[in-house]
């Protein structure tokens, strides 16, 4: 047997020789291995001992972070309008939004309607609830489908959009149900991206830090999606003014705890982004 045919051997080299291993040689040099993987192997389940074990799951965690005795249902849409069609559309959504919300008829409400001030440009943002979840979805979608004027206001929005996307979503138990706000604010909707897996750790360290956001009555909602982008969440603030968000952001870390948040939470993201958003006449959250 030549001396190269046994240079590597688990990723390692064999004891180079030249010309061909004699058979006490080999035998020895076999020895020494077993004894070297047996060694590994002793050590690999000693370091096993210690290695950080993953609880199994023993729920979801839209199950473990929600309102349980309560079955609400968000939807967020996002319509980015031709920039001469802006104001024609914010017309059109003031004459058909409303009516949807103050019929009983159709089980959901009309949380809030904005138009993005800083961010993403001529851009509509509209917050709906459904009480009842999924079945008040369903619900509401089959009567729009029924309803003329619905129709009629689909058509003529389609012509002034550029695009569009939606999300559904359920809030956080530990967050504020969102309710109508007499003016003028503000809003800013944060959006996370966060790591995929890390949704539970994010609500147990923000069920301790909203104490520290609730001063100036600035939280309004928080809400993480299910369908649409995943893994994707949504804090909603009120301000009366952009100096008052400031202000207000800056105050927050003068209280003991809010920096430990901060440290623990942005590993946990992916991407962000703020807009600041102005309520339209139809907003119930002005």
């Amino acid at each position: 047997m030549a001396a190269g045919v046994l240079q590597r051997v688990r990723g390692g080299l064999a004891p180079a020789k030249s010309g061909a291993l004699s058979a006490g040689q080999l035998a020895g040099w076999v020895r020494g291995f077993a004894t070297t993987s047996s060694r590994d192997r002793e050590d690999s389940w000693f370091k096993s001992l210690f290695v950080r074990k993953v609880d199994p799951r023993k729920d979801a965690h839209s199950n473990l972070l929600t309102k349980n005795e309560e079955s609400n249902l968000y939807k967020i849409q996002f319509h980015n309008v031709k920039p001469e069609c802006l104001d024609a559309y914010n017309k059109l959504c003031e004459g058909v939004l409303p009516s949807i919300h103050a019929d009983k008829y159709y089980p959901c409400e009309l949380v809030g309607t904005w138009n993005t001030w800083y961010g993403e440009q001529d851009q509509a943002v509209h917050l709906w609830r459904y009480r009842g979840g999924y079945p008040a979805l369903t619900e509401v979608m089959n009567k729009l489908r029924q309803n003329k004027e619905f129709t009629e206001y689909r058509m003529e929005r389609g012509k002034m959009l550029l695009s569009r996307k939606n999300q559904l979503l359920l809030e956080f138990s530990f967050w504020n149900e969102p309710v109508p706000r007499d003016g003028p604010n503000i809003y800013e909707l944060r959006s996370y991206q966060l790591r995929p897996g890390t949704m539970i750790e994010w609500g147990n360290y923000w069920a301790r830090a909203i104490k520290y956001r609730q001063g100036n009555r600035e939280a309004v909602g928080g809400f993480f999606s299910q369908i649409g982008d995943l893994y994707m969440v949504h804090h909603l603030w009120a301000y009366k003014d952009l100096q008052s968000r400031e202000d207000t952001r800056n105050a927050v870390w003068q209280q003991e705890g809010w920096h430990e948040v901060v440290y623990y939470t942005v590993p946990l993201i992916q991407r962000m982004d703020s807009r600041i958003m102005i309520p339209t006449k139809a907003s119930p959250l002005q």
